[in-house]
């Protein structure tokens, strides 16, 4: 095994043979998608899949968080054309993710939530921590989901299910994720990065274009995914410039429930489709 891991690196990567562990390492924010967080990712999942040596990826989360999604206090600009542009950043390195040859595994070791959540379900495999829990959290700041959640989620337990956890915003707990197959099995805390790398291991003995293969036919069942994420950037650009996004941010940063009702809602034709 071999590992070169820095306390202060936002993202650690740690290398035990042909397996790679991610581990978001910003505990301060949760392992939110932070600017630091997010550059580390741009740069650091596509050099690991083009990485011939590297077999299959486990991500993680450093403390009690996965990933609680992304920072609030730096959104940057809510215009669509630069919210358009960050997302097609950061759509660049997640389709990378989610259509990898390679298999990646998820060791959710606590909160996923929003983008987090997202983040999860970008993975193959998923293994849950007791003490985890998963939630959309988009509709609590007035944002559409993003990172592919309105993709992954209703492919991963079918649609009426994830329009119950992504409309109601409620949690998800680690027993009902595994009893609707949106994770594999829950796994003592102690014992989930453990059970992760076993699992990472037998991913990475297994016979690479089979399963990249395999990865491919089930990527493209369903339509194709350039097209989603497409409209998913629409769709988060219009939420971004909504009275309701505006509204959700404020109640966040002033740590109060958001009003909605009271929020001015703007009548747009353009919200209804991309085209």
């Amino acid at each position: 095994m071999t590992s070169d891991p820095q306390d202060n690196d936002a993202v650690v990567l740690e290398r035990h043979d042909d397996v790679v562990v991610v581990r978001l390492n910003s505990p301060a924010t949760r392992n939110a998608l932070e600017p630091r967080v997010k550059q580390k990712l741009e740069r650091g999942i596509p050099e690991l899949l083009d990485d011939p040596t590297v077999r299959c990826l486990v991500i993680t989360g450093t403390g009690d968080a996965f990933c609680a999604g992304g920072d609030i206090n730096n959104m940057g600009e809510r215009e669509a054309p630069s919210v358009r542009q960050r997302m097609q950043v950061t759509h660049a390195w997640a389709k990378r993710l989610l259509t990898a040859e390679k298999p990646v595994v998820a060791a959710v070791n606590g909160a996923a939530a929003g983008a987090g959540f997202s983040l999860a379900l970008l993975c193959d495999i998923i293994l849950v921590s007791e003490k985890a829990y998963f939630r959309a959290a988009f509709p609590g700041l007035g944002a559409a989901p993003d990172l592919g959640l309105a993709l992954t989620l209703p492919r991963a337990v079918g649609a009426p299910r994830a329009k119950d956890i992504l409309l109601t915003n409620r949690r998800v707990e680690p027993a009902e994720a595994e009893a609707i197959g949106m994770a594999k099995r829950v796994v003592p805390a102690a014992d989930l990065l453990v059970e992760a790398f076993r699992l990472a291991r037998e991913l990475a003995a297994s016979p690479s274009s089979s399963l990249g293969l395999t990865k491919m036919l089930l990527n493209n069942a369903y339509g194709t995914i350039e097209e989603f994420f497409a409209a998913e950037a629409f769709a988060q650009s219009v939420a971004f410039g909504s009275p309701e996004f505006a509204e959700g941010v404020d109640a966040f940063l002033s740590k109060r429930k958001p009003d909605f009702r009271k929020a001015a809602v703007k009548s747009d034709p353009q919200t209804c489709s991309p085209v």
